[in-house]
């Protein structure tokens, strides 16, 4: 069953009872640590089963490998809901996990653009993004909300602090002459 359900996704030769007899984890250090411990969890219980708990510790081994800067900015971008932002600006590259995981989140609760620095804000009706799913940038018209309003900026954990600092001042500029 195991062989013919992972059958496009393994190596010529494997054998599930040899080869996965002790396991390893080491996850991307950019993925949300919810969903890392979450993988490691089911990892564990399925070895527990098979094994035993009292013998899980020679055939199951999890690494910590979330970056704190990563971790601590998805705790902030989930706990950002709570402030009910009209809007969120996500910076940082768009082929970067974890930048995509802040977007991911906070377009559950707000209006969200991710962008990877200050030049795709043209102006307060002209923004350039990159939808979540989507490999190309589109064009936003008339992004920034009119009047007062709340905005949440997050950036990944490589977003260097001068274009999160780019961007911070023309979005503050922008609202200002809104």
């Amino acid at each position: 069953m195991f062989l013919e359900k992972f059958k496009l996704a393994i190596s010529p030769g494997f054998d599930p009872d040899k080869h996965l007899k002790s396991v390893g984890l080491a996850n991307q250090t950019t993925m949300l640590s919810s969903e890392s411990l979450f993988i490691a969890d089911m990892i564990k219980k399925a070895l527990i089963e098979k094994n035993g708990a009292d013998k899980i510790d020679a055939h199951f081994r999890s690494f910590d490998t979330i970056c704190s800067a990563t971790q601590e900015r998805q705790d902030a971008i989930i706990d950002m809901k709570d402030l009910k932002p009209d809007l969120t600006v996500v910076i940082g590259g768009y082929n970067s996990s974890n930048t995509s995981n802040l977007f991911r989140i906070s377009r559950q609760y707000s209006q969200s653009y991710h962008i990877d620095r200050a030049e795709c804000i043209q102006d307060g009706k002209t923004l350039r993004h990159k939808p979540f799913g989507e490999k190309e940038e589109v064009i936003a018209k008339d992004w920034l909300p009119k009047g007062d309003f709340s905005i949440g900026i997050t950036a990944g954990a490589s977003t260097p602090n001068n274009v999160m600092g780019e961007v911070l001042n023309k979005v503050i500029h922008l609202a200002k002459t809104n």
